[in-house]
């Protein structure tokens, strides 16, 4: 009888690629209510050398069984804002869209994964939802702000223009941007939002800003794995753009290290 390593695979086995929770958004499309994920999502997951899994939205019990099969999370983009009870405030524009099923579930989401480590990477709605997740707040409008920029792209702009790179932002120093990049480097980024990170929640660490001083990047210093937020696409076109390549790389390379270490044992063989 032989036996075989818990942790070693014969030479010619395939190995998977991880898996990545990408959290649907919900509509109603004439009359009947979908979960959706955009499709630049999910390439960009898979541009990252992972499997993209879209969720609908889950039960808060359902929540560790489902990162039980993931190996990292993306959070996407929305048209829709997080309800601003979540940090405290009313509605301060009823016409703008919201997402009340997706924030019920996606903020524990959130919390879960950082605590065990899930790599997460955030984008836009993404970014906004792990600062209110974790304790922050938003500027529910942020060109009303004084001395903050106008964030959104012209009414009606199409998406070759609302997704057009509109500003640069600076990368702050000792952060996941700044091991990819340099600290003080610079690189043009779209802008397609009009709410924005108000209060930092405690515990994240500023990658980037904008030229008016907004937090455009963010990580999770406290927690046990990759984590980094944000607030610009860098799904759109991304294969494209060599920063969001990079980006995507190393969530993809984190999701990796993350599946090696908490690969299921294999059973024994005779």
């Amino acid at each position: 009888m032989s036996t075989m390593n818990d942790m070693t695979l014969p030479p010619d086995t395939p190995v998977a690629k991880p898996i990545v929770l990408v959290p649907a958004c919900n509509r109603v499309l004439g009359e009947h209510p979908f979960h959706i994920a955009g499709k630049k999502y999910i390439d960009a997951v898979r541009l990252a050398g992972a499997q993209p899994l879209v969720v609908p939205a889950a039960e808060p019990a359902e929540i560790d069984a489902l990162l039980d099969l993931a190996h990292g999370v993306l959070l996407t983009g929305s048209p829709s804002n997080v309800h601003p009870s979540h940090f405290g405030e009313e509605v301060r524009n009823p016409d703008l869209p919201l997402d009340p099923v997706r924030d019920d579930w996606t903020l524990p989401l959130i919390r879960r994964a950082l605590a065990r480590g899930v790599p997460l990477f955030g984008i836009c709605r993404g970014t906004q939802e792990t600062n209110v997740a974790l304790g922050g707040s938003l500027h529910q409008a942020v060109h009303d702000v004084e001395g903050h920029d106008d964030h959104r792209p012209r009414d009606g702009a199409p998406a070759a223009e609302a997704y057009a790179a509109a500003h640069p932002v600076t990368v702050e120093p000792g952060g996941r941007l700044a091991a990819l990049f340099g600290a003080g480097a610079q690189f043009p980024v779209n802008s397609v939002h009009g709410q924005a990170v108000n209060r930092l929640a405690e515990g994240l660490r500023v990658e980037a800003r904008a030229p008016d001083g907004l937090v455009e990047a963010f990580s999770v210093a406290s927690a046990p794995g990759f984590s980094l937020c944000v607030q610009w696409h860098p799904e759109w076109l991304a294969a494209d753009n060599p920063q969001s390549v990079r980006m995507l790389q190393a969530f993809g390379e984190a999701c990796r290290t993350y599946r090696d270490r908490h690969r299921a044992p294999q059973p024994e063989r005779v």
